[in-house]
């Protein structure tokens, strides 16, 4: 098990795994998993949820105990979000630069960020644009928006 997986980690896992066992066996169907690893702070798309159920189940027949289930979990965790990099922020926020100018409204920014995925607050925008003096005109560089945030 990863050094960085409490006790206590492990029992929030297992108790949440026992909510999705029905049948009180200690297992869930595979068909679940994606639910429990959604359930667990996870965001597998379906098609990744599917694939980790045919590793697990092959014949998409048997129920899958906590112990098969862990280390699936613990991979989902450590994929989660550890893996985007400046360019991939970039690449998303060029979808809302129609003029291909490099630069996004704010007031796009702030909705794109009050919106959609994890949804920040006007508060933490606000502080979050505090420093960005484009900003007060209206337009930001998103390249430079998306260095100055990751760079703290």
């Amino acid at each position: 098990m990863p050094h960085d997986v409490s006790d206590k980690d492990v029992a929030e896992y297992r108790d949440a795994f026992s909510l999705f066992d029905k049948k009180g066996d200690e297992k869930i169907d595979s068909a679940q998993i994606g639910d429990l690893l959604r359930a667990l702070g996870c965001n597998p798309t379906e098609a990744e949820a599917k694939k980790i159920g045919k590793e697990l189940d092959p014949d998409g027949a048997k129920r899958v105990s906590f112990e098969e289930f862990l280390p699936s979990l613990l991979s989902a965790k450590g994929a989660k979000e550890n893996d985007l990099t400046e360019a991939d922020f970039v690449e998303g926020l060029r979808t809302f630069d129609r003029d291909g100018t490099g630069m996004i409204s704010v007031a796009e920014l702030r909705h794109v960020l009050t919106s959609l995925g994890e949804k920040l607050t006007e508060q933490q925008v606000d502080s979050i644009l505090a420093n960005m003096s484009e900003a007060e005109r209206g337009q930001l560089n998103y390249e430079d928006f998306v260095k100055a945030v990751m760079s703290g």
